[in-house]
């Protein structure tokens, strides 16, 4: 299965505050909030959703096709995705940004403060698909992943122009997009990808009930992080996969990123969507017990082997 993943390339500056950001919010005063929390670590990783999925397709195996913009500092960060198994041709370098970052604070209770720089992302609308599938031979899958807005909406475009499969991933830019928008990122989605929180501002933003963003795509798969992954159809009842647990949780950034890069390693070997949200929550598991978004080190054999052993039940 040729699948190409457009999205975000990024580069990662993590830290971990020993506190709690509740105990800093003053209740009556959150329209005039200044704070500063002080960082106790500091892990500066590579990262970026697109790249992030990129990578753990393949770890599992697959070569995918990485479809973003990054700056002239990608050299290095290609170099290991290339050694990954990514496909990093397509990637355009910009001359004068520099390649995106991700600023995150992660507090004692996994919630997280971020802000990100777009930087040489906001070039990725000026990438096309149809180049790729002449000269790739072809794409089964477009991963539509969180990009420059216009990227995102173009690559869209294009999918249903080409013909060609798409999952729907719009995540955290759905806050930034209109009503339009966000109607025209999730129409017609062979899968749709969101978190608990992303679906609630999914239907907010887009106007659209549960139900009638089931009959507009074709699989809704939404995580619960702890409490596992709801796949959802509108013409059969929703099942739950659990969670694979964990005592060593050590970061939650890329997380995410890491099921959605199970999961379509498991559609790629045509396994039921259960079993697939089954391998995407085993890598899920590896990601948040390691610092960063690409560091575990995982056996694919192993881990598919894993899935045999995780239930899945009816919501």
């Amino acid at each position: 299965m040729r699948i190409a993943v457009t999205g975000s390339i990024a580069t990662d500056h993590l830290m971990v505050y020993p506190g709690r950001f509740a105990d800093q919010l003053i209740e009556g005063r959150l329209d005039k909030v200044s704070l500063s929390f002080l960082a106790d670590e500091l892990e500066i990783r590579r990262g970026g959703v697109a790249a992030n999925i990129a990578f753990g397709l393949g770890s599992l195996g697959l070569r995918p096709i990485l479809v973003g913009a990054a700056g002239r500092d990608f050299a290095e960060y290609r170099a290991w995705l290339e050694a990954a198994g990514v496909d990093a041709r397509y990637v355009r370098i910009s001359e004068t940004r520099h390649t995106a970052r991700f600023i995150c604070t992660t507090d004692a209770d996994q919630n997280q403060i971020a802000t990100f720089y777009a930087g040489a992302m906001s070039e990725a609308r000026e990438l096309e698909l149809a180049p790729i599938v002449e000269s790739s031979g072809g794409l089964d899958l477009v991963l539509i992943a969180p990009d420059d807005p216009e990227a995102m909406l173009r690559h869209t475009d294009e999918c249903r122009s080409l013909g060609l499969s798409f999952a729907a991933d719009p995540s955290q830019q759905l806050a930034r997009l209109d009503r339009a928008e966000v109607r025209r990122l999730v129409e017609g989605a062979d899968f749709l990808f969101t978190n608990e929180y992303e679906a609630a501002l999914l239907q907010q933003r887009s106007g659209w009930t549960e139900q009638q963003v089931l009959e507009r795509v074709g699989t809704w798969i939404t995580t619960y992080g702890a409490d596992g992954v709801v796949i959802a159809r509108s013409d059969c009842a929703a099942v739950t996969v659990p969670a694979v647990p964990t005592d060593r949780a050590a970061d939650p950034t890329g997380v995410g990123d890491a099921f959605r890069a199970g999961f379509l390693a498991g559609l790629s070997r045509q396994w039921p969507l259960t079993r697939a949200a089954r391998l995407g929550c085993a890598l899920a598991t590896e990601v948040l017990q390691t610092i960063g978004t690409q560091e575990y080190r995982i056996s694919p054999a192993d881990l598919i082997g894993r899935t045999h052993d995780i239930p899945a039940g009816a919501r």
